[in-house]
């Protein structure tokens, strides 16, 4: 048996209450009662109207669409059922949750007030399964007195008492200490999970706002790090249980466990995040336990996990300054190195980021003679205040509750050390599809017709077609083309007759954030048995061009106002749209391409919230940042 952070819950459930206390009774409460008045009076006195910042807007419900409308979403968020969320101070349930999606305004456990600025599209909670059935056990009549100590230890939020149990999940405790019957631990797990399912058929609004039975299955890596998965079902058919990282060793036991349970109409997917995080296990060809992928394993993977998450508030999972890569776009929110030599954790491994997985998929093709690896990509919060959706910058409240739950503390730390200054808001998850309805949106993830953004709502379409040509910026109706002559992002392209692929991308403004710096193009390809990858400038804004010598557009002069961080609104673009066509291209070479859009820059939250303070901001963190978005990619097959 595994034992995992998120699981004190269940650490609990399974008989270790009595290991636990004795562990912890020592550490003082961080947060008592007088602190918490002291955290309500930092919030009282931050300044919220120290910066310009849009006023919220009513959510908006675009007619059914064959073409496909955007749709913007997140489907990684906590509520107060997760244990590390409850132990962070946050007492929000699933269904306050869902209204905060919905564009609800509340406020979080330190009393720092959330609306979203745009109501979201969709929206999935997934609370890690490891610890269902814990509040139903604390709740219970025939409880230990250690077991209820333990559960009284919860109420208090301890920032020390959950890293020492974070910690204590990558060891085995000792046994026998007290555990209850695994038919009641079962029943209580089911009953958190049906609670979730309800959550989300109350809040299922065909049309308007959809939501997804969901869940986090969450298994231990050393030093913290994440090789976790959201699980994601189609509709309200689903299995009685949740598989969790307690029955289910690996993903191979995952799939497999759940895939048993699943009968039709159900039907489900898994989204891996924190690639990142994953100590290089994130695309490596072996599991947690160190097993080697069969073929059958792969693919299993392939059917049942078309998108990654590649950007939350841990950081950016796209791509990281080494391992081929030499864009600078790839330091965005990423806060890890590239692993030195012998180095196994806190680093960026070759099989960590979502890039060298896509690269990896073209060896893995030669081998299998299919790709296990060709994943459309996404975004998401990964809150922990059950705020799915909160990603703008100046709406940032940290995503641990009471941890992070002023100004002050995001900057400074618990301790003062900063800590959460690597954090960002998150991402969002967007997803082209003829109507907001489960099984158009569940569908359109299935094949990939979905991307990433950093945050905010940039439009963003990318298609790829033998014939694009220039003219297809003129047409009257260019996405109407676009689809009759190529394929969408997440889409397979085969050249014939000595073809070239072209690729259309078309990029829209979010009209309540800032405009467009430029557009690139990002390759990679097998020659002579090698992956490689090669970053092109394909469109800029301001009338710049695209410099021949080093294939960038030329910085933008786009300037922020970090007194009050006003954009310049006068740089940059409203829209960007470009054909291009791969001047390397070698007939009958693999490939895959996919667009990555960067705005202009604008405050980052750690700015915002210096003025919140009345202070400069930090000089030892980026004042600004440049929002992006991610398309799913397009691969170039052989005829």
């Amino acid at each position: 048996m595994r034992w995992i952070y998120g699981a004190g819950a269940l650490v609990v459930v399974a008989g270790l209450s009595a290991y636990f206390y004795v562990q912890y009774q020592l550490n003082a409460p961080l947060f008592t009662e007088e602190r918490k008045q002291e955290i309500a009076a930092e919030v009282a006195a931050q300044n919220e109207e120290a910066f310009t910042r849009p006023a919220p807007q009513p959510a908006t419900y675009p007619p059914s669409n064959p073409l496909n409308n955007a749709y913007f979403g997140d489907l990684h968020s906590h509520s107060a059922l997760s244990f590390d969320s409850y132990i962070f101070g946050n007492r929000l349930s699933v269904d306050e949750a869902y209204r905060i999606a919905k564009g609800d305004a509340l406020e979080t456990a330190s009393g720092e007030r959330i609306q979203l600025t745009m109501p979201l599209d969709f929206a999935a909670v997934t609370d890690h399964a490891e610890g269902f059935g814990l509040f139903e056990t604390c709740q219970g009549e025939d409880v230990s007195d250690d077991f209820m100590n333990l559960c009284r230890r919860f109420e208090t939020p301890n920032a020390s008492f959950f890293l020492d149990l974070r910690e204590a999940g990558e060891k085995r405790p000792p046994e026998n200490l007290g555990g209850s019957d695994e038919a009641i631990e079962g029943e209580q797990a089911r009953s958190t999970w049906a609670q979730i399912v309800a959550a989300a058929e109350r809040h299922n609004e065909p049309g308007r706002f959809t939501t997804f039975a969901a869940y986090e299955y969450s298994p231990p890596l050393p030093d913290r790090g994440k090789i976790h998965r959201n699980v994601i079902f189609r509709n309200d058919t689903v299995p009685p249980r949740a598989i969790s990282a307690f029955d289910a060793l690996t993903e191979i036991d995952l799939w497999d466990m759940i895939s048993s349970d699943c009968d039709a109409p159900c039907d489900f997917i898994t989204i891996p995040h924190n690639p990142n995080k994953s100590w290089g296990l994130a695309f490596a060809s072996h599991t947690i336990d160190g097993d080697a992928y069969t073929a059958e394993d792969w693919k299993t993977r392939d059917e049942v996990e078309p998108i990654v998450e590649i950007f939350q508030i841990k950081g950016n999972s796209e791509c990281s300054l080494g391992f081929g890569a030499t864009d600078e776009e790839c330091g965005f929110e990423q806060f890890l190195p590239v692993c030195e030599e012998g180095q196994k954790t806190q680093c960026i491994h070759s099989t960590s980021m979502a890039r060298d997985g896509l690269k990896l998929g073209l060896k893995l093709e030669e081998e299998l003679g299919f790709n296990p690896l060709d994943f459309g990509m996404i975004g998401s919060t990964d809150t922990h205040n059950s705020n799915p959706g909160n990603a703008e910058e100046y709406d940032f409240r940290g995503a641990a509750a009471l941890f992070t739950g002023t100004a002050n503390l995001r900057l400074r730390g618990l301790r003062g050390g900063g800590a959460s200054t690597v954090n960002n808001p998150g991402g969002l998850a967007v997803v082209w599809a003829p109507e907001n309805t489960r099984d158009a949106l569940f569908d359109a993830m299935e094949r990939k017709e979905v991307y990433a953004t950093s945050g905010t709502r940039i439009r963003l379409r990318f298609f790829g077609g033998p014939t694009f040509e220039d003219g297809l910026l003129r047409d009257d109706n260019p996405i109407e083309t676009a689809y009759e002559l190529g394929v969408p992002m997440g889409g397979m392209l085969r050249p014939t007759d000595g073809e070239t692929p072209a690729f259309f991308v078309h990029a829209l403004q979010d009209p309540l954030n800032a405009p467009l710096d430029r557009i690139q193009i990002i390759k990679g390809w097998v020659e002579d048995g090698d992956v490689k990858e090669r970053v092109f400038d394909v469109a800029c804004s301001d009338g710049r061009v695209v410099d021949s010598a080093t294939g960038r557009c030329p910085t933008t002069e786009a300037n922020v106002d970090l007194t009050n961080c006003a954009f310049d609104a006068d740089k940059g673009a409203q829209l960007l749209q470009t054909v291009w066509q791969d001047p390397d291209y070698d007939v009958g070479e693999r490939a895959f391409y996919y667009a990555r859009v960067v705005q202009i820059p604008t405050c980052r939250w750690s700015t915002y919230d210096a003025l919140r303070l009345g202070e400069t901001p930090p000089e030892n963190l980026p004042s600004t940042s440049t929002e992006m978005a991610w398309s799913s990619p397009i691969w170039v097959g052989k005829p």
